[in-house]
């Protein structure tokens, strides 16, 4: 592909902190009860890598049942306030303004907009009428690298166009407490909220990186490994336990097939940048790629003060990488529902 500069990025949470011991506490009153295994799988809130992460709302919003009507106007208001900030912030660093974007790639797959996310943020900050407006739902986890790859390749098929992608998640509003399974408990101990933006172009505009590969594999018959479930209060999580295992056994092999028509080896890339889905995930990744343990140090640094957002957390992974200074050939990788791989090549500008 045609290389398209990264010439900015920016990461937001929400304001309201939760420390892992508040957590445990909060989900023993909360769901304890209505789980008679919960005692016994404590040990994943210990286990997780997280010492606190970001939500939505604070912690005793949670505590009551909540309708699909009242997560649904949540999620409409924080997330449209975190892809202001978000967006303004990445304008901000690439000395741009509103109305330079020519295109709005948008990735939320945690609440349900319609008008979207991009056009309910156009009453705060001033797009161009004309802006092409790209919103994608269902992406999950996958959803940052994934996005970043749908914009790269808006803004290569459009040389000199400006295109923003932002990405928000808010998976703290799946949170049930009428009815519990394990998918459940291991959700209250994993998961944040959170946003990410960035803004790139295959210009001539210099940047901190340049994307000059995309990739993505999707394994058939795997849908049960992640996802949502509709009912009667707003999206349930499903989450198999067996994705650390999966990511054992197939990372290697699809990012060999990513890639190999790049011309690429995993031999050939200085450092990978990993999705953090949780700690025994990114124990598999390093197993998979062949890393040395512990290799992925910013990836848990991210786990152990945001947890996982979703869609947002590689960017902020890749924002800690690109402060600590970018190796000449990194390439940004996640796994999401599908089950699906997404990788996106970068050298460092």
């Amino acid at each position: 592909m045609t290389p398209v500069s990264l010439i900015s990025l920016s990461t937001r949470t929400p304001p309201h902190t939760l420390t892992q011991d508040d957590a445990i506490a909060a989900a023993r009153a909360l769901i304890g009860g209505q789980f008679a295994d919960f005692e016994r799988m404590t040990a994943v809130y210990a286990n997780a890598g997280i010492d606190r992460r970001q939500l939505a709302r604070p912690a005793d919003w949670y505590a009551q049942p909540r309708s699909f009507q009242e997560r649904t106007a949540v999620y409409l208001e924080v997330a449209v306030d975190l892809f202001v900030k978000a967006a303004q912030d990445a304008l901000d660093e690439a000395g741009l303004k509103a109305e330079d974007i020519d295109a709005i790639v948008t990735v939320s797959s945690t609440g349900i907009a319609t008008p979207s996310l991009e056009a309910r943020a156009m009453a705060h900050l001033p797009f161009r009428s004309d802006v092409a407006r790209v919103p994608v739902f269902g992406l999950g986890c996958a959803g940052g690298v994934t996005g970043m790859a749908l914009a790269a390749k808006l803004a290569c098929a459009t040389p000199g166009a400006r295109v923003l992608f932002v990405t928000v998640e808010l998976c703290s509003l799946a949170l049930r407490i009428d009815q519990v399974d394990k998918a459940d408990v291991i959700s209250t101990a994993l998961f944040g909220d959170g946003a990410a933006a960035c803004v790139m172009t295959s210009g001539d505009a210099v940047g901190f990186a340049t994307i000059t590969g995309t990739g993505e594999k999707t394994w058939t018959d795997t849908l049960d490994i992640m996802g949502w479930q509709a009912e009667p209060t707003g999206l349930g999580v499903v989450l198999n336990r067996a994705i650390p295992v999966f990511a054992r056994n197939e990372m290697g092999k699809a990012v060999a097939e990513m890639l190999a028509p790049q011309g690429l080896t995993a031999a050939d890339v200085n450092r990978f940048i990993c999705h953090p889905g949780g700690a025994k995930v990114l124990d598999a990744i390093e197993t998979a790629l062949a890393l040395a343990p512990g290799s992925l140090d910013h990836e848990r640094a991210v786990l152990r003060d945001h947890g996982n957002m979703s869609a947002p957390t590689a960017l902020f992974v890749l924002d800690r990488c690109r402060k600590a200074g970018l190796p000449p050939l990194s390439v940004l990788t996640a796994l999401g529902p599908g089950f699906t791989a997404s990788a996106l090549t970068l050298r460092s500008q």
